[in-house]
């Protein structure tokens, strides 16, 4: 994997399943596990094919990121993997399990809202614009869903949260709302919030997009220190840079499809697809 340096001796790692958590999927021979299986995924909307049979795979620690023009369904694959956004067809599984249906007797039945919300308590998921409760303190943001949503010991969570604040460089912010955060510091308070539901995969939907140019690499370098902890992640974004020196894998889409995946040294430089070529040399 693309890793840059190793994490230090006896760091937690974010990525680590909860004790009890299934984890189907691995090859016993070469020690790899599946985390996550795509299979076919379709997206149909009125006659606007938005994803037209989508299929990979990501390892326990892989980072991947998803990269494609405007309009080329990153951010509907990447929503329909924690069933933001349904799916028409195919099936997505994370960690063994089929993510927002089950078999039914004449077909698939999508899941109960509760059901759902239980998927998702071990998919962390980062949005462009932050969503962050504005009548609530950074520190109060970050432990809400766990104690609120969840029922987790509120001592414990606030506790955590404020070791997560740290982690992410914003202790000093902790009694701060978020009209007196940055972009950036809001979006490191969102992905302390994810990461407050100790996920086993992050999702990163664009999470430089909203910011000023000088706000992306406080975002990125939390990204990165993710990355080395082996957390398990899948982003969608334009920095093409990020891309290169973080990502295991990159996943290129173009109308609804993928298109052409491989490592970033590989892709960079022997890019096989004519439109993976022609994407590259814009945004390079």
């Amino acid at each position: 994997m693309n890793r840059f340096t190793a994490s230090s001796p006896g760091s937690a790692s974010p990525g680590s399943a909860s004790p009890g958590s299934a984890s189907p999927g691995g090859d016993s021979n070469s020690g790899v596990e599946t985390l996550v299986r795509v299979d076919g995924v379709r997206r149909v909307i009125g006659d606007q094919v938005i994803l037209d049979g989508c299929s990979f795979e990501v390892t326990r620690g892989e980072v991947v990121v998803l990269i494609g023009p405007s309009g080329a369904g990153k951010t509907t694959l990447l929503r329909t993997i924690n069933h933001l956004e349904p799916h028409d067809d195919g099936e997505i599984h994370v960690a063994g399990t089929r993510i927002g249906y089950r078999d039914g007797g004449r077909g698939r039945i999508e899941l109960s809202a509760s059901a759902l919300a239980a998927q998702r308590r071990g998919i962390g998921f980062v949005f462009q614009h932050f969503n962050l409760f504005p009548h609530m303190t950074a520190l109060e943001n970050v432990w809400h869903t766990p104690v609120r949503i969840v029922g987790q010991n509120a001592r414990e969570a606030k506790a955590r949260a404020a070791a997560l604040l740290d982690r992410v460089g914003l202790a000093a912010k902790a009694n701060a709302h978020p009209r007196n955060l940055s972009g950036g510091q809001q979006q490191r308070v969102a992905i302390a919030r994810a990461l407050a539901m100790r996920p086993q995969l992050m999702l990163f939907d664009e999470p430089t997009s909203a910011l000023d140019p000088e706000m992306v690499g406080e975002v990125l370098a939390v990204m990165k220190d993710l990355a080395r902890e082996d957390m398990t992640m899948i982003v969608v974004t334009h920095e093409m840079g990020f891309a290169r020196d973080v990502a295991d894998r990159i996943v290129v889409m173009d109308q609804g499809r993928i298109i052409e995946q491989a490592a970033p040294a590989e892709l960079f430089a022997r890019p096989q697809h004519p439109r993976t070529a022609s994407f590259l040399a814009q945004v390079r």
